[in-house]
């Protein structure tokens, strides 16, 4: 069941009318109903549905068992907050809270549509005051009353334009990356009229050579040798003069073709480099492979063969049709009249197959998804023996798309057949009508030989060209899947007019910081100054926004609401390129490229010496264990480094992030995945890495954190305690409980026994024995 909320008066479903009449709630005369929602959850986060009604005086709440009135005074406010995927809504007064629902986010767009509603009764009735704004009415559509997307103007319901249907007009676009090749172009088109006009000379010349000398032949005269001899010369002349401009349109028009498919491949991938994490947080890798790769070839092998056999096709049609009619028009109107009927049937199939080339692009990209999924995850995939689940996926897949190609060949399997059909009963018109002709001595048998030629090449031309419209829907489905792509506008911009950065100090402010992932509140009211070399820490639950922040400060999303700086200006005004540059980033899970141990460490500064890449191993601590393998730096550490170890990856990750030598440096949980000798070897790595410079630091594992200037505990998306480890001990706040909580933890697995366990894949155990190093430190114990 949906919830729905009309401009009118919303109808309740018949199940929550029947509830209510079942309860004697009489709802009729408490007011008409403004807007209603089903909910979710129950007080105690449990799922239960529930209704909650709002009425003109009245706010109504049921679960089915009880009902609850709330009157809605003047002073009322309906505030709508959410977090970690559980929303709720409270009803307040300035002097208490009335009532509060929770919800899942599932139900977060129309709860947002009561609220809209809530506020419009309000305004009705106050319309003396101001309207109150917040960051959550800047995510509905004013029209539709819809969520809209996190940093975005356009609203996906009132304007879905990546919905639209593909269209062939799409194809047009593309002359954005033929322009540059405009006087090619040119000439290739002037070739390809002269090319045509060549193609077009032998079936003149053959009224002549019937007429003057086979048909009097027949009649007893003899054959005129050099008269043949010229006629035959020029047959010649026309052939070899359409075969050389043939091959020079045909070979220039590839290479310009092959040229704007480059392009629109680099373009394509440049502008995918600039969009956000957001965006490819909603797409999957095999669907964008497939788009580069496979969109682009299609629309190149479009613009290389089938675009020019189109020009090709409608020149000859036309210069055809021109001569037929300067011979003999009567003849030549019988010639094109099947020529409406096929036109009309390209109309009719060209919608259908371009939606269904559409859907089998689709389709196929689903079944590069799995690939794209599986084949990275083999061990995985091995390890929990599921290579008949994923073979299903694909041959599931695989049938699927199957289908949708059979549906797109049933269409064309009977399209194609019937322009032949239609050629063929011209040609058998023609010939019925040339012999009437001829037999009535109103043309000769020259001049219906030189019909027939031209006919003949007109049908075949026009059979070409009705069977480049499966090609050209397929070529401006494959547009419209890359332009989808170009069209989108990152919500990370590059600023319009960036200063250069001058030497960064490395000091951070973050101002009343916010930011909503789509519906989902996950960071609100964050103020923060990290100054030049000092070591912050940020600690707290999972879900509390650490990594998010993180994300934020390295400008891989925009706040959505108030600012960040760098040494006192708004990074957003900084170029996006230069602003990175500052930042070493090293991860939880570091990802490393196919490649040498070398270009691996030097991924972030391609022009290093071998001198500088060996000096970042050294103070990374990975140039012992480099040295140990076959061949030194040469070495391939496999697709996403699968050839090393844990340990082994992320010391190479912190060289990397040493090489560039960073202002400021971001450490997200980077040693909370290896055993605790590994964890020591790359903590001696992050003590070199941490020296003069900024550093923001996040962690489970506490010993990651123990020089850390500061700790700043998160806790639902909000800072709750900034200090030292010290002072915030003695406050026995939230980070006094997350640590306590760790330490008894620490101390129910020393008691069991579980220390001594050696085994290093344990990385629960190898955590908390690193707690009681961490609370020697700190000053606590176990």
């Amino acid at each position: 069941m949906k919830p729905e909320i009309s401009p009118q008066t919303p109808i309740l479903p018949n199940d929550w009318q029947r509830v209510l009449g079942e309860l004697q709630f009489p709802i009729g005369d408490l007011g008409h109903v403004l807007a209603w929602v089903e909910l979710d959850l129950d007080q105690n986060l449990r799922f239960e549905k529930s209704l909650l009604l709002l009425l003109e005086k009245n706010l109504v709440w049921t679960n089915g068992k009880e009902v609850l009135k709330l009157p809605i005074t003047s002073d009322c406010t309906l505030v709508h907050g959410d977090h970690a995927g559980v929303g709720h809504l409270k009803l307040e007064t300035p002097h208490r809270l009335e009532k509060i629902w929770y919800f899942t986010l599932a139900v977060n767009p129309h709860v947002l549509r009561l609220q809209a509603s809530f506020k419009k009764m309000n305004a009705a009735h106050h319309v003396h005051e101001e309207p109150v704004t917040n960051e959550y009415d800047k995510q509905i559509c004013p029209v539709c009353l819809s969520p809209k997307p996190a940093n975005s103007d356009s609203c996906p319901t009132c304007d879905p334009e990546d919905d639209a249907p593909p269209s062939t007009w799409t194809l047009f676009k593309l002359w954005r990356f033929a322009k540059p090749y405009q006087n090619k172009l040119l000439l290739g088109f002037v070739l390809t009229l002269l090319s045509t006009g060549a193609t077009l000379v032998p079936p003149y010349l053959t009224m002549p050579l019937m007429d003057h000398i086979l048909i009097p032949y027949e009649k007893g005269q003899p054959i005129d040798f050099h008269l043949a001899s010229l006629y035959l010369l020029a047959l010649f002349a026309a052939a070899l003069l359409a075969w050389g401009l043939g091959w020079w349109k045909t070979y220039l028009l590839a290479l310009v073709s092959e040229r704007i498919g480059a392009d629109l491949r680099n373009t394509t991938f440049e502008h995918l480099l600039k969009l956000s994490l957001e965006y490819f947080g909603g797409k999957r890798t095999g669907d964008l492979i497939a788009r580069i790769g496979a969109e682009t070839d299609r629309i190149c092998v479009f613009l290389s063969l089938y675009a020019l056999d189109f020009v090709t096709d409608v020149l000859m049609i036309t210069m055809t049709a021109a001569i037929l009619v300067s011979i003999d028009p009567l003849l030549a109107l019988v010639t094109l009249a099947p020529l409406p009927f096929i036109v009309w049937m390209i109309h009719v199939v060209r919608d259908k197959l371009r939606f269904g080339f559409e859907k089998i692009d689709r389709i196929w990209s689903e079944v590069t998804n799995i690939l794209a999924d599986t084949i990275p995850g083999i061990r995985v995939v091995k390890a929990f023996a599921q290579e008949d689940r994923e073979l299903k996926r694909f041959v599931d897949s695989n049938k699927h798309n199957l289908q949708i190609n059979d549906r797109v060949n049933r269409v064309w399997g009977l399209f194609s057949p019937t322009v032949t059909l239609l050629t063929e009963t011209g040609l058998l018109v023609v010939w019925g009508f040339g012999i009437w002709q001829v037999a009535h001595r109103r043309i000769s048998v020259g001049v219906l030989i030189a019909f027939l030629a031209y006919i003949g090449r007109f049908y075949i031309r026009l059979d070409s060209m009705s069977r480049i419209v499966s090609h050209t829907q397929k070529a401006a489905a494959g547009a419209k899947r890359i332009f989808d792509i170009l069209d989108h506008v990152s919500s990370v911009p590059e600023p319009i007019n960036p200063a250069p950065l001058a030497k960064v100090e490395g000091r951070i402010s973050l101002k009343e910081v916010g930011f909503r992932y789509g519906n989902r509140a996950v960071t609100k009211g964050i103020n923060l100054e990290i100054a030049p070399g000092e070591m912050v820490g940020l600690v707290g639950h999972s879900g509390s926004g650490k990594s998010t922040l993180v994300n934020l400060i390295c400008r891989f999303y925009d706040v959505s609401t108030g600012s960040i700086a760098l040494d006192g200006r708004d990074i957003r005004s900084i170029g996006i390129a230069d602003y990175r540059k500052c930042i070493g980033l090293v991860l939880q899970e570091p990802f490393l490229f196919f490649g040498t141990i070398a270009e691996n460490i030097a991924y972030g500064k391609p022009d290093a010496t071998r001198e500088e890449i060996i000096d970042a191993a050294r103070a990374a601590h990975a140039h012992e264990f480099i040295l140990r393998l076959p061949l030194g730096y040469d070495s391939l550490v496999g697709e996403r480094g699968q050839s090393l170890s844990g340990g082994e990856r992320q010391r190479i990750s912190i060289a990397r992030a040493l090489l560039i030598n960073p202002a400021i440096l971001i450490l997200d949980e980077a040693t909370s995945s290896v055993d605790t000798t590994t964890e020591k070897e790359i903590q001696k790595a992050l003590d070199n890495l941490v020296k003069g410079r900024t550093t923001i630091a996040i962690a489970h594992r506490l010993s990651t954190l123990r020089k850390a200037d500061r700790l700043v505990v998160l806790d639902k998306g909000e800072i709750v305690e900034i200090g030292t480890h010290d002072s915030l001990m003695e406050a026995q706040g939230a980070y006094y409980q997350l640590y306590q909580a760790q330490i008894r933890q620490a101390a129910e697995l020393v008691e069991g026994g579980a220390i001594g366990d050696t085994v290093e894949e344990n990385t629960e155990v190898h955590q908390e024995e690193s707690l009681q190093v961490i609370a020697k430190n700190f000053g606590g114990g176990v």
